[in-house]
């Protein structure tokens, strides 16, 4: 099985030159940013927005949307569809029908409506940890409980234990789960024959199947995501997919995503759940930004791809050399590092606390994803070269006093 695995693997070979800039610093402080709302001296590497600017032809339609100068309520037309079918299509090889497709306002609200409208209070919600810490909040806020089959790291690859898997699904509560792929913030691709097994598993069990795979564009040094909805028939039958172009074109704050959603009697229940959750009206600016995306952003992500994988390369060179007790867990998908730091404590979010306070770098602890994560530091390296090497340093002063305080 391909997993997450240590970092020697990667490639250091030379990048070259991108046709999209992604090395300009945007200043973004002051700018109702959730990322960049932090102190002057700090520097945020911990949620998952980029730095970079959007593709440009999503900036031209939203102009053009702009100067139209009348929003009123819209409708999704078949052309946003479309965009999504033929983006699959040409970016994954994968051409989902367009009766699956259904427009909603984000992957989160979503995810949560889901879990009021497809599961019963008290009900089992399987997720894999360490995982992206909202799916806890959208599952123990709706009143379900969380049953965790924990990934296993094994001599720092992340594999999943079957056994606990299948006894779990197995359990008469446990009817849905939620599957990150990819996974965040490990950085996994699952593979098609593991997301098959996985797949054949609920089916068995009869526990619904919902992919958050917001980051299935992101994939990183010739590694291909599988979308769980071109598995075989009954198996995509038995899933909930959801898509969208925010992390992949940092539109995060336009608000659209899509849910594929391959099985009809599903489908009439989650777009119940979604209109009455009132998540299926577009904004003004959705629409146009995501067909710009969807047929005009193939060369910009592509680009942003390799900015990414060098990206990685980077830590992984000034870690191997300045800071050998932090070991990168190669990131197979995503712009999100998980840095083993157990060499330092196993209280990550001490260390995390400590290097904000001492260095200014913001990262996330890894202790909220769940599972091992007491033992990482979630990084966001999606940023211009000059960032990133200013906050490696910033990483690397800030274990030395760790370290330094913690042997007074």
């Amino acid at each position: 099985m391909i997993r997450a695995k240590p970092s020697s693997a990667l490639n250091m070979k030379a990048v070259h030159p991108m046709p999209f800039d992604f090395e300009t610093v945007v200043d973004r402080r002051h700018t109702n940013s959730v990322k960049w709302d932090v102190a002057d001296n700090e520097l945020p590497m911990w949620v998952a927005d980029m730095d970079f600017q959007t593709a440009p032809a999503i900036t031209e339609a939203l102009k053009k949307r702009a100067q139209f100068g009348i929003f009123g309520y819209e409708e999704v037309p078949k052309s946003y569809y479309q965009a999504v079918a033929d983006w699959w299509a040409t970016e994954h090889d994968f051409r989902p029908q367009l009766d699956w497709l259904m427009f909603c306002t984000g992957v989160v609200p979503a995810i949560s409506s889901m879990v009021r409208k497809m599961t019963a209070p008290g009900d089992n919600v399987l997720v894999q940890g360490p995982v992206y810490n909202i799916f806890y909040h959208s599952i123990e806020n709706n009143g379900r409980h969380t049953l965790a089959s924990d990934l296993v790291n094994h001599d720092d690859e992340y594999l999943i234990d079957w056994d606990d898997l299948g006894a779990k699904l197995a359990e008469p509560l446990t009817t849905m789960m939620i599957l990150c792929n990819p996974q965040n913030p490990i950085g996994i691709v699952w593979s098609r024959e593991t997301l098959q097994r996985l797949g054949e598993l609920c089916l068995k069990h009869h526990v619904l199947v919902v992919a958050d795979e917001i980051h299935c564009d992101l994939t990183l040094n010739g590694q291909a995501y599988t979308p769980f909805s071109s598995l075989s028939t009954e198996v995509a039958a038995n899933s909930i997919s959801c898509v969208s172009p925010s992390k992949t074109f940092n539109v995060a704050a336009l608000h659209a995503a899509t849910l594929i959603i391959p099985d009809e009697n599903v489908r009439a229940l989650v777009s119940r759940g979604i209109n009455n959750d009132e998540l299926a009206e577009p904004n003004s600016f959705a629409i146009p930004a995501s067909i710009a995306a969807y047929t005009q952003g193939h060369e910009w992500v592509a680009a942003l791809r390799e900015k990414l994988a060098a990206n990685q390369r980077q830590v992984q060179q000034f870690l191997t050399i300045e800071l050998p007790e932090v070991k990168l867990i190669e990131a197979q998908a995503t712009y999100l590092l998980w840095l083993d730091v157990s060499q330092v404590t196993t209280d990550s979010t001490d260390l995390a606390t400590f290097v904000r306070a001492q260095t200014g770098l913001f990262l996330s602890a890894g202790e909220v994803y769940r599972g091992d994560g007491k033992r990482f530091l979630r990084m966001n390296v999606a940023c211009p070269t000059s960032e990133l090497t200013d906050g490696l340093s910033r990483l690397k002063a800030g274990i030395e006093a760790y370290q330094e305080r913690n042997q007074i």
